[in-house]
């Protein structure tokens, strides 16, 4: 849907076109590669692992603010060893549990003081200035 996306804002590359068409269920690694290869046609580089999950936890708190997801989405995959440079992130970044189960037993916090501060610091997070063009 993305390379859909960018072809219909005007960006045209043969990869690009062809990545459009391929059904949803491609195998991940191939839509990467050729996702990848679109970029470098198109003359886009891709930033560095630890950018690019910085813009990533900028967008989970964008999206835990408007409701497009819950508190406890937030402890889904490894977002707490996340590496936070600004103290907004680290705020955001020191409350999210390795697991939905551990909050009282990492954090020290009931559920619902948690998500008030998750949230707070999520507002924090977005209201700070981005990091580089993207976020």
């Amino acid at each position: 849907m993305i390379a859909a996306e960018a072809l219909a804002a005007g960006l045209d590359t043969p990869t690009l076109c062809e990545l459009a068409g391929w059904p949803r269920n491609a195998d991940a690694r191939d839509i990467r590669d050729a996702f990848e290869r679109a970029l470098a046609e198109s003359g886009i580089g891709l930033p560095d692992r630890g950018l690019a999950r910085r813009h990533a936890l900028r967008r989970m708190a964008v999206r835990l603010i408007n409701g497009e997801m819950a508190p406890a989405d937030v402890a889904t995959d490894d977002w707490w060893e996340a590496e936070a440079e600004t103290a907004a992130e680290q705020s955001f970044v020191a409350l999210i549990p390795q697991c939905d189960c551990c909050i009282e037993y990492t954090l020290g916090l009931d559920r619902q003081t948690w998500a008030v501060r998750l949230r707070n610091a999520a507002l924090a997070l977005t209201s700070s200035p981005p990091i580089d063009p993207g976020c």
